[in-house]
């Protein structure tokens, strides 16, 4: 945990110490409700990705509101939660080499929901002895339908790798993921749909076809052939969700408490926060998040501890020194790994403070 003073509950969050993030519970309780209703009237299961949070207790709350089970990306992500209690896990990455795989079977003796995904038969021959002989494994396949990350790259590829899923010892086929470029509906649904009729061709089920992503999650109705689909950044929101048109800033759950701590010149000052604060993960952006205090301030640059902000374009009043200001980060995953706690709001006086259970985990 943290050295810095630890917040309490009650205390006036200007008086803490900075740089911290900040959760507002009215916009978190807000976001799980607007995104669980969405999936509740498109009859579409919600399996929210933990990644963006790492903290058990949002989980219970995004479950608790209706969601099914989670979404991990390490085996180590998993451990946690199965500690904390949730049985229908998936994690979303192909898993290779004998110290994760004897790690999988030990998680999958423990819990009774567990899934993963693979994209090559050498993930799945990998898995297939690694659980000869022990519960069977659940094992997605993941499609590529545009994203160009990971995938089999056609329908006939995913039935393929389909049918040896199904024929390998100690696995089963669970059905069919992606994670799409954003907008791109109908590239999925007839990546989908035609891999589901190969399958169909080959007399092998398909109980699970999972579509993902946060920017457009509320076109995730387009996708006809999906059962569920996956978000993780929903839950706080960030500035690229906003630049996306998937919310607005009154929408964002989390901001950076910073402090301006010198102003070198005129048209410069600095803050507290820097790249183990804001991260230096621009998402497309030329800066390093939005100064909700003084939008017009621009954070030109991020050393370790320090951020650059250049004030020329602010007319009227600019930060003085020792004054707080709120960054919304521009993508607030990456944040919740670089600190140890999450400190959570309510009008400005802190409601609790969550440890960052999974976060900083190697596989």
């Amino acid at each position: 945990m943290t050295n810095l003073p630890h917040p309490r509950i009650g205390q006036d969050i200007a008086s803490l110490s900075t740089p911290l993030p900040m959760i507002d519970e009215a916009r978190l309780a807000g976001n799980i409700a607007r995104v669980q209703s969405y999936m509740n009237t498109h009859g579409l299961a919600f399996r929210p990705h933990i990644k963006t949070h790492k903290i058990p207790n949002l989980a219970r709350e995004q479950v608790e509101a209706g969601a099914r089970g989670i979404n991990c990306q390490k085996i180590t992500e998993a451990e946690v939660f199965a500690d904390a209690g949730f049985e229908d896990i998936l994690i979303t990455f192909n898993i290779l080499g004998p110290e994760k795989l004897e790690r999988l079977v030990a998680l999958n003796a423990r819990i009774s929901g567990l899934k993963v995904v693979a994209d090559s038969e050498t993930t799945v021959s990998g898995l297939s002895k690694a659980f000869s002989g022990e519960r069977p494994l659940a094992v997605l396949v993941e499609c590529d339908t545009g994203g160009g990350r990971c995938g089999v790259q056609t329908p006939d590829a995913a039935a393929a790798l389909a049918k040896a899923i199904a024929g390998a010892p100690g696995l089963t086929f669970a059905g069919l993921l992606t994670y799409p470029k954003a907008d791109t509906e109908d590239a999925v649904e007839a990546f989908f749909s035609a891999a589901i009729a190969k399958l169909a061709d080959l007399d092998i089920p398909c109980p699970i076809v999972s579509n993902g992503g946060t920017p457009s999650l509320f076109s995730a109705h387009k996708v006809k052939s999906a059962t569920e689909h996956r978000a993780g950044t929903y839950i706080y929101n960030d500035r690229s969700m906003v630049r996306a048109g998937h919310c607005s800033l009154d929408d964002c759950a989390m901001f950076i408490l910073a402090t301006v701590v010198s102003r070198p010149t005129e048209d410069r000052a600095i803050l507290d926060a820097g790249s183990k604060a804001l991260t230096s993960d621009l998402l497309g952006f030329s800066d390093f998040g939005l100064i909700l205090d003084y939008p017009d301030a621009v954070i030109t640059g991020l050393s370790e501890e320090h951020g650059t902000v250049d004030l020329s374009k602010v007319t009227g009043r600019r930060p003085e020194i020792g004054e707080k200001v709120r960054v919304i980060p521009n993508h607030t995953c990456v944040v919740s790994n670089l600190f140890d706690i999450m400190t959570f709001h309510k009008d400005g006086v802190v409601t609790r403070v969550e440890e960052v259970a999974a976060r900083g985990l190697v596989w």
